[in-house]
Formats: C-alpha cells, sequence, structure tokens
C-alpha cells in the first residue's frame, strides 16, 4: 500500500490523511494559564500533556492589504521601510547606515518521514513562503527621511549564498551565516553589490532535515573569534544523538585557524544574538521544544556562558524529560537554567538592545524581542514585537512586565498579515522589524 500523510485545518479541527483514505480528525490542547504567568524569570511550569502528534494551529498568511499595518505602543509610531521582499528574514546595520537583509527560508528537502512531512507542509502554511530567495539585498536610505531610496542586490546564490541567515562585518570582511557553512566575502564602505564567491570559514551541520536551518553569527568584542548559533535537527533528538553533533549549541569560531569548537551547549533552538551593552554579556534567545502541551516550557532568553549548558535534550528549565531516553541525571546538578521566560511556543528570533535605541525612556534599558508565533499552540502565542525591560545591573528587571512594541499581526479572523522575525536599531535610533511573511520591513519611532 502507498502510504501519504497529508494535513489540513477544517473548522478548527486538524485533518490528518494517512493515506488509504484514512483520516483522523483532531482538537489542539487548549492553554489553561494565564499567559502572563509564562514570562520573567520564575515561569509557570504546568503540568505536561504530552502529545504523540503535535496540536497543530497555523495561522494562514494573507499578507498586508490595502493600508493595513502593525499597531504600535502608546508612545511610538510605525511606517513601512521597505515591502516587495521575499521572506526577509534577517537585518544587519553596516557602520554607513546601510541595511543588509537576508531574504532566505528553510532549504528544500525530499521528506525524511511522516513526521518530516508534515513538518513541511507545516512551516510551507506557517511561513507563506516555500523556496529561499538566497539572496541579500543592501537597503539605503541616503536622505535620512525613514524611507529606502536605494536597493540593491548584494550577494545571491551564485557567490555561494545558501539558505543565508546572519550577517557580521569584521573590518573588510562580511561574514554570512549559511545553513551549511560560514562565509566570508570581501566588502568596502559603500558597496552595493559584491562580485567575488565566497570563502567556506567552517562547515555547519546541516543533515536533512534540518529542521531547525537557520544560523545567526555575532563577532567576539575584540573581533578574533565569530559566535555562531546551531540549532536542533529534532525535537528531543528523537532521530538519535548521532544525528545531532555539533547542533543546539552556540559554536566559537576561530576564522585564522578555520576551526570550531562548542561554547555553550543544550540549546534547543538559538536564534538572536546580541551583547548587552552594561555587562559586555552575550545573549542569546531560544525556542524550546514541542508536544509537551500549550504552556510548556516556554522560549527563553539567555546568556551564552563558556562551558554552560542548557539541558537540551534531557531538561527544560532544569527539569527532566521524560520522553528522553535513556535519562542524564548526572547533568541534574550542571544544567544552567535560562534567564527569563518568553512565553510558550511565541518562537522568539530578533534579539536587539536598546543602547542606541531613541524611542523614549520607557525603552531605553532592555531588549527588543521579535515573536516568529506559534504554530502549535491554541489560543495562538507571539506574533508580536516584544520589550524586555533591564536593570541597572544589566540583567532582566523581574518586576517590570514586558511591552508589546508592535502587534497586529493577526487580522480579527486569525490570518497571519505578517511576522515578525529579526530586528535592529537603525543609525537614527529607530527600530527595524523584518517581516518575513509580509514581506516587508517595518521601522518603529517616537510618537512626534
Amino acid at each position: 500500500m502507498n502510504w501519504r500523510t497529508t494535513a489540513k485545518i477544517v473548522s478548527g479541527l486538524i485533518v490528518v490523511g494517512l493515506g488509504g483514505g484514512i483520516w483522523q480528525l483532531m482538537t489542539p490542547n487548549e492553554a489553561k494559564i494565564d499567559f502572563n504567568r509564562l514570562y520573567g524569570p520564575e515561569p509557570v511550569l504546568s503540568e505536561t500533556v504530552q502529545e504523540g502528534f503535535p496540536s497543530i494551529v497555523v495561522a494562514k498568511v494573507v499578507g498586508w492589504q490595502g493600508n493595513a499595518m502593525p499597531t504600535a505602543a502608546q508612545g511610538l509610531a510605525v511606517a513601512e521601510f521597505a515591502r516587495d521582499l521575499d521572506h526577509p528574514r534577517w537585518m544587519k546595520l553596516l557602520p554607513n547606515g546601510d541595511v543588509l537583509v537576508a531574504e532566505s527560508t528553510q532549504p528544500s528537502h525530499p521528506a525524511q518521514n511522516v513526521t518530516d512531512l508534515v513538518g513541511k507542509w507545516i512551516m510551507k502554511s506557517a511561513n507563506g513562503s516555500n523556496l529561499s530567495a538566497n539572496r541579500i539585498t543592501l537597503l539605503r536610505d541616503s536622505n535620512g527621511d525613514g524611507t529606502v531610496d536605494l536597493r540593491s542586490t548584494l550577494l545571491t546564490a551564485e557567490n555561494g549564498l545558501n539558505s543565508p541567515f546572519g550577517m557580521e562585518l569584521v573590518g573588510d570582511t562580511l561574514y554570512v551565516a549559511n545553513t551549511d557553512s560560514l562565509m566570508a566575502f570581501p566588502y568596502r564602505e559603500g558597496d552595493t553589490s559584491i562580485a567575488a564567491k565566497g570563502e567556506k570559514i567552517v562547515p555547519l551541520p546541516s543533515t536533512a532535515p534540518n529542521n531547525h536551518w537557520a544560523r545567526n553569527v555575532i563577532a567576539s568584542p575584540d573581533k578574533a573569534t565569530l559566535f555562531v548559533t546551531v540549532g536542533s535537527n529534532s525535537n528531543i533528538a528523537e532521530g538519535g544523538m548521532e544525528t545531532e553533533a555539533n547542533r543546539a549549541n552556540v559554536l566559537e569560531v576561530d576564522p585564522r585557524t578555520k576551526t570550531f569548537r562548542v561554547f555553550t551547549a543544550g540549546l534547543r533552538n538559538p536564534n538572536g544574538l546580541a551583547f548587552e551593552p552594561k555587562t559586555g554579556k552575550l545573549w542569546t534567545t531560544v525556542n524550546e521544544r514541542d508536544q509537551l502541551g500549550p504552556d510548556t516550557p516556554p522560549d527563553y532568553l539567555a546568556t551564552v556562558d563558556q562551558g554552560a549548558n542548557y539541558g537540551w535534550p534531557w531538561y527544560y528549565w532544569r527539569q527532566a524529560d521524560q520522553r528522553v531516553q535513556p535519562q542524564r541525571p548526572d547533568l541534574q546538578d550542571v544544567v544552567k537554567r535560562p534567564d527569563y521566560a518568553l512565553g510558550a511556543h511565541t518562537a522568539s528570533l530578533g534579539l536587539a538592545f536598546a543602547e542606541t535605541a531613541r524611542l523614549g525612556a520607557a525603552f531605553a534599558n532592555g531588549a527588543f524581542i521579535g515573536q516568529h508565533g506559534s504554530w502549535n499552540r491554541s489560543p495562538p502565542s507571539g506574533y508580536k514585537v516584544l520589550y524586555v525591560p533591564f536593570n541597572q545591573a544589566g540583567t532582566p528587571d523581574g518586576k517590570a512586565p514586558p511591552i508589546e512594541v508592535l502587534n497586529g499581526f493577526l487580522n480579527a479572523k486569525g490570518e497571519a498579515q505578517g511576522r515578525p522575525a529579526g530586528v535592529t536599531v537603525d543609525k537614527a535610533g529607530a527600530l527595524l522589524v523584518a517581516d518575513d511573511s509580509g514581506n516587508r520591513i517595518w521601522r518603529v519611532t517616537a510618537a512626534r
């Protein structure tokens, strides 16, 4: 018998076709915990609901219709910075004020199994995109009026791009984190295109299905090394730990010797990387595991510390995941607890500190987080840009609630007009937000 699996949403139910005319109806598990209790340094960790098949609540991508746009927090204003991009996922601000945008998504691959087939359908539905543009576009606001007046293709697949994501400039070298390699390109200030083929610095893990495909990169303060995020290849290593070699980590790369080592381990899917300005500590945003229910465990903010281990796949928030066998009780005392919860299944990606932002006193000391939004939670979570206040010690202020900087990415029908991903602060102090499903970049300023 030729078995195949498909899935779709019908009237709030998950309809899974197993082939041969067999269909299964599943109702998503409903959240029970007040979502506000899933933020902060001490989130509620509810009883788990082990799901053999994940709850699927995919917001259909419809894009921004007419004059629709996100809603900004009180005291802020939002405007369009650029449009008609192809899945703009991540950004990098250059010293001259130019903004680089990685237009990218997961590389195409044949489905490995039933789980992978369903996962490919989910991601295509949730992202509104199927094939990666494999492009880095340069955007320039020459007159400083807050809109792009020069747009140029800087790099493409012909230069060696393969689902690019993170970008970092060190001197006259532009580093790009492909899904399968860290690449280096020559760059001179003011360049609007690069003709050179990239130089491979190190290969990065990308074995199929390569579920967490995005790789970010940031230079150390002394510019001698580079930190690169590599997410896990699975939810909880169900394919075996041999498929997870050097994954679920932040790697430290030496570009001179073209070598790397694991710097921080046990991070299921780290994405954002940014240095907190007061302490100089490196922080990351991490997407936690699925199929334990709609409320557990929360995604999080964490410091990237040398030799630290956050527990994946055996632990989350220092709690053992009983699904992972054999267990690792020997790690119990060394596993590090995350610093700040960002809500369950929010898909928190973008991270930028407010050091150079000019958005008013309420947004002067903290972190901006781009929350891409859930695909497996009822009701949905994320689909917003969040601001986490920090204290004078350079750590999250647990007494001050997070602020929704941008909202309205879901319309009244629960459809996705857009999904925020990368965030950065531009040269004028405005916050830029990459909207990879709306194919826009939004610019947030202080209201006049």
